[in-house]
């Protein structure tokens, strides 16, 4: 990129940051100049956010009653159904990126995935992607898996990225890049059919359901454009969520809750953590970009261009389960939560990304659908950044530092009950997400005490804090070193279990 260029995309960087630092500075510095205009803002940013929790608890319906229409069905049935040319001739290839996860952590997530492949065991080939910087680790970890797992899968692959590679940070995503270029020779040499060759990347920690490859495998031979869309499951953030604290499982269902709405919403729906896509996409968008955070989200974003807007998300109605970024302690725990949500705020790197892309693009893409995605991506972070802040800090501001005069206007007077209305309808996307966490759970473990499940209703009462603690700061920290140029590496999140098998 020429310097002219350089400085034009630093300056797009800058934007996205900046608009969350106006909104919160402006607001403290309207509380005290012009507290009535305040008062007027924090009603309309009030309204807007109830508006915004009534569409959530809607689509949040919507989307679990598909999701528990999707769990009865029988996808081995539904499968055979088809031609068998059709689906038997499918190639599933599952992609593990492995740093310095615990053997019991990743053993449990390949158990699944053998599980799952058992449909098609020959037509399933995982590759798992490790790093020469924990070479011994993964030589170790390696060598349980094809002990335990060869007669178990078409093929197991290893892929052992090496370290200090140019044009690149360290990180899942040049982890990933590499074994696919490697996948690319081997796919090559067996002279597969690009068209029939699924992919799904998988987190080492993720645990999909024995439906999962039937039911990814009837819909892409379903699918009218199969080739041009990925394919998203629910996040499950609840492998070790008994022995996590309250804030990380209050964080993790979030997420899953975001996920759900996101299904629901097709037209908004990115790709995130573990999901699929054909093996033809991933090849002609030049694979997952090595130079980024965010590669799971950036992966739907250089398919989106590649094909020039024609290209999107379908949902999977089924879960995947994956690891809170729980440790030892409760300290380290929060901090690596705090790591994991600012890495996630990373996608922010996306607003200018998109914006240079499609100036590039010019007409081979509708302005609406840059405007969208534009919008999309940036709205949503400066909502993340901005609104826990604004409701619950900002937003009573001006009711503090009022003058007199405006104390005695009959706004101010009725401004505390108005808004304490708006906050009970709000409630209602709290008390939705409290009652729908709980058949998400896993089975408690007998060392809990039975009264547990109270506790993991009532856990919902800390959203408010951890919303600003660990959510929204994170958030503040990540677009706030964008617009600085002080660019993020890709942090790995420590996922601990209780116990660990030797």
């Amino acid at each position: 990129m020429r310097y002219s260029g350089y400085i034009l995309y630093r300056i797009l960087e800058i934007l996205p940051g900046l608009s969350v630092w106006v909104t919160l500075v402006g607001a403290v510095v309207l509380s005290f100049t012009n507290p009535l205009l305040m008062i007027y803002a924090v009603i309309l940013f009030d309204v807007y956010w109830v508006l915004r929790v009534i569409n959530y608890t809607f689509y949040l319906l919507l989307s679990w009653i598909r999701y528990s229409k999707i769990k009865k069905i029988d996808w081995n049935e539904k499968l055979h159904t088809l031609d068998k040319k059709v689906w038997h001739s499918k190639r599933h290839i599952v992609f593990m990126t492995l740093y310095k996860e615990d053997w019991d952590v990743v053993k449990s997530a390949i158990t699944s995935v053998a599980l799952a492949a058992e449909y098609n065991t020959q037509h399933v080939v995982l590759v798992v992607a490790g790093e020469a910087r924990a070479e011994e680790h993964y030589t170790k970890i390696f060598s349980h898996i094809k002990k335990e797992f060869a007669s178990r899968f078409g093929d197991i692959v290893g892929v052992l990225h090496p370290k200090d590679l140019p044009g690149e940070i360290p990180g899942k995503g040049s982890n990933l890049h590499y074994a696919e270029q490697y996948m690319k020779k081997y796919i090559d040499k067996k002279q597969w059919h690009v068209n029939e060759i699924i992919v799904t990347i998988f987190d080492i920690d993720t645990i999909c359901g024995p439906e999962y490859f039937m039911y990814l495998t009837y819909v892409y031979c379903t699918h009218p454009n199969p080739t041009r869309t990925s394919y998203q499951p629910v996040a499950l953030f609840n492998n070790n969520i008994w022995d996590s604290p309250a804030v990380l499982r209050i964080m993790s269902f979030g997420t899953t809750f975001w996920i759900f709405m996101g299904l629901a919403r097709q037209d908004t729906l990115v790709t995130f953590s573990s999901h699929s896509m054909s093996w033809l996409a991933l090849y002609e968008a030049g694979f997952h970009d090595k130079r980024i955070v965010s590669e799971d989200s950036r992966i739907f974003y250089q398919c989106f261009l590649r094909y020039n807007g024609q290209y999107d998300v379908t949902p999977l109605y089924t879960a995947v389960s994956m690891d809170t970024v729980r440790d030892d302690s409760w300290t380290k725990s929060v901090v690596n939560l705090y790591k994991q949500q600012r890495r996630w705020a990373w996608g922010v790197e996306h607003v200018p990304f998109l914006i240079w892309e499609f100036v590039k693009k010019g007409k081979k893409i509708p302005l609406w659908k840059k405007f969208k995605w534009v919008f999309i991506e940036w709205e949503g972070k400066w909502s993340w950044c901005c609104i826990a802040v604004l409701i619950t800090v900002l937003g009573h501001l001006p009711m503090r530092v009022a003058p007199e005069v405006v104390r005695q206007s009959a706004l101010f007077i009725n401004t505390p009950h108005l808004l304490s209305e708006l906050m009970k309808i709000a409630l209602i996307g709290l008390f939705l997400s409290a009652i729908l966490s709980m058949p998400l759970l896993p089975k408690k473990p007998a060392s809990h005490p039975k009264h547990a499940y109270i506790i993991m209703f009532f856990q919902w009462a800390l959203m408010p804090i951890t919303m600003i603690v660990v959510s929204a700061i994170p958030a503040i920290d990540a677009v706030t070193h964008l617009m600085r140029g002080k660019y993020l590496g890709f942090n790995v999140s420590n996922k601990k279990r209780k116990t660990n098998t030797p």
